[in-house]
């Protein structure tokens, strides 16, 4: 048998060399920086190995539900009136109703209160959703999913039983468990006055999508659930994607208008804000953000919605093609005479200093 073309005794002999080679790197007394750079590097390889498999354990078999049943007991008997408290926005009869769930998860019913039906979104808790429609006297007629993670999907299958003329959008390009009516790009779900645009912004998954709720037949904002897309000054990571695909998807949100409402999919407001203000210390605009964050969280208020208006002046992944940004982070890799190609590297090193940030 051959692997790629070798004997099976030149690849034993090449293993064999390439671990013997490495131990005598790490065990040579006088090689000491050697040795911290080739385990720091093995530490490196073998965490990101040990992520993918977990990763697809989580995502591809039946324990990724099992650990996400685990999570839905836990945040129950934690938080049993929901993490945070939230106010519903109501626009001229279409209302919008954060539902805490989990340790740090939103879903959202949105709700034509004329016509009295509404449409969930990643409606990971069954039960916290359905008591909220039950107490809005609401018809459940749709779920809309941004993406397959159990913690916006695992509600679907209670859902759909409970209400049997509910319908399950998503991509199908993403595996969401119980899915009816697949979702391209651009692709519109109609309910009542409500008209809610599907975008493609993979990146965080393969399928990922947000949904931009219409404000014109309302009259009022535009509404964007975003998932693990975007947060307030914050955005996801990317599991199934590059940083190219990541910076295309952010552009897709950046062409939205200013005064479009951001409902994320997590409460990470003021940790992500934090991180915005190592990386810009003398942004004010962060700076007012995050004086009034802290001031909700202190009584544990919810701190959405956001305006884009907003994230454009203090979320730093929205930031990659501002001077301000460039210069506060220092050199970079050097110019590529390719602005996106530039400004996804500048997206990377955001991902990298934040997840450095979060492991202090």
């Amino acid at each position: 048998m051959a692997w790629q073309g070798w004997p099976v005794p030149w690849l034993w002999v090449s293993v064999c060399g390439l671990l013997l080679f490495a131990l005598v790197l790490l065990l040579s007394p006088g090689s000491c920086r050697a040795r911290r750079g080739l385990r720091g590097l093995l530490m490196t390889r073998s965490q990101r190995l040990l992520f993918r498999i977990g990763y697809s354990l989580y995502t591809r078999t039946w324990l990724g539900y099992l650990f996400y049943r685990q999570q839905l007991r836990r945040a129950r008997n934690r938080y049993p009136k929901g993490h945070s408290k939230t106010q519903p926005r109501l626009f001229n009869g279409v209302k919008v109703l954060p539902i805490p769930v989990l340790s740090d998860n939103y879903s959202y019913l949105i709700i034509d209160t004329q016509a009295g039906l509404a449409v969930a979104v990643d409606p990971s808790d069954p039960r916290a959703v359905q008591a909220s429609i039950e107490k809005e006297r609401v018809n459940l007629v749709a779920i809309l999913c941004t993406h397959k993670h159990w913690d916006h999907s695992g509600g679907n299958r209670d859902l759909s039983r409970w209400h049997r003329d509910c319908r399950v959008y998503g991509s199908p390009q993403d595996g969401i468990p119980y899915l009816t009516h697949p979702l391209c790009h651009q692709d519109v779900v109609s309910v009542g006055r409500l008209q809610i645009r599907a975008l493609a912004t993979p990146g965080h998954t393969q399928g990922h999508l947000v949904y931009l709720l219409d404000g014109e037949p309302y009259k009022g904002p535009s509404c964007l659930f975003s998932g693990d897309l975007l947060f307030l000054s914050g955005c996801g990571r990317t599991f199934e994607g590059t940083a190219e695909t990541m910076l295309s998807s952010l552009d897709t949100v950046l062409d939205l208008g200013d005064d479009t409402l951001l409902w994320p999919g997590h409460e990470y407001a003021e940790e992500n804000l934090g991180f915005a203000g190592v990386v810009e210390p003398e942004n004010l605009a962060r700076e007012r953000k995050m004086q009034w964050v802290q001031r909700q969280r202190m009584e544990r208020k919810s701190t959405c919605p956001s305006t884009l208006g907003e994230e454009r002046a203090y979320n730093p992944f929205l930031r990659t093609h501002c001077l301000a940004l460039q210069e506060a982070l220092g050199p970079g890799p050097g110019p590529t005479g390719d602005d996106s190609c530039s400004r996804a590297q500048l997206l990377e090193e955001l991902r990298r200093l934040k997840d450095t940030h979060k492991s202090k």
